[in-house]
């Protein structure tokens, strides 16, 4: 008897052991999951060339700007970046939730989106203007009376829309994807659209009935990486950005992918 109640104590000394060492690990796991993970999810809206877009011609591969440096970025953190398109609207709600590690997607911080996740440092600024058709007769803001102006939704185009029209009496309407806005705006159920200065190089460049001017009051627009809140990868990708610039990498890029638009 007295060797079978030891064996019992024995084996549950063992188990409560074991239990132990199971929540040690698991909160050491817990505490660096992204040194371990191989590969890293990011979240892009894929609508918004030359920075993340899909050129149906080519195939259904994301591409631009944006994709080629967190490639970049992954390749100096010895990851892979795993890119997946979805709404723009819908990126931030979706790194919050932990759906996608990292957002890269011509994406501007300001004080709502910082409430909730981290940016990197800028990799890209830019200005934004009004696009509009030639044969409209808009030429300034203040043609815009009465317009409807499309915005992506979500956006800091959204943001100057709503600036728009407390000096203008415009309505601000809201799309989920950039080719919506400029297919309503061409079948008149638009006006103008504000987008961003080197997106709108594409359409003009692509269509002759298109014509465009700059915000009158422009923001300090530039364009940073997204993580989670309190996420150790905000330093590892600053340190991976300086190393990219130093070695004329992202200048690089803005040849390839920017200037080409001019």
């Amino acid at each position: 008897m007295k060797n079978k109640f030891f064996m019992l104590m024995l084996v549950l000394v063992i188990g409560l052991l074991a239990a132990c060492g199971t929540k040690e690990d698991k909160a050491t796991n817990s505490s660096s999951d992204t040194e371990n993970k191989q590969v890293l999810k990011v979240g892009t809206s894929a609508d918004y060339a030359p920075f993340e877009y899909v050129d149906a011609a080519k195939g259904e591969e994301i591409i631009g700007f944006d994709i080629d440096l967190i490639k970049l970025v992954g390749e100096k953190l010895g990851v892979e970046m795993q890119v997946q398109d979805m709404d723009f609207n819908s990126l931030v709600p979706a790194l919050q939730a932990g759906k996608v590690d990292v957002v890269i997607s011509g994406m501007t911080p300001n004080e709502e989106r910082e409430k909730v996740v981290d940016f990197s440092d800028k990799y890209n600024q830019t200005e934004q203007v009004i696009i509009v058709k030639k044969d409209s007769g808009i030429k300034k803001e203040a043609d815009l009376a009465g317009k409807k102006v499309g915005v992506q939704t979500a956006s800091i185009q959204e943001n100057l829309g709503n600036a728009i029209a407390k000096k203008v009496d415009v309505s601000v309407e809201g799309r989920t994807r950039i080719p919506e806005i400029i297919q309503d705006m061409m079948s008149k159920r638009l006006d103008a659209a504000i987008l961003e200065g080197g997106v709108a190089k594409g359409y003009l460049k692509t269509n002759d009935k298109l014509a465009a001017f700059p915000v009158e009051e422009q923001p300090e627009d530039y364009k940073a990486i997204a993580v989670q809140k309190g996420s150790d990868l905000k330093d590892k990708i600053n340190k991976a950005l300086k190393e990219l610039a130093d070695e004329g990498k992202i200048q690089q890029l803005e040849e390839k992918w920017l200037e080409k638009a001019e």
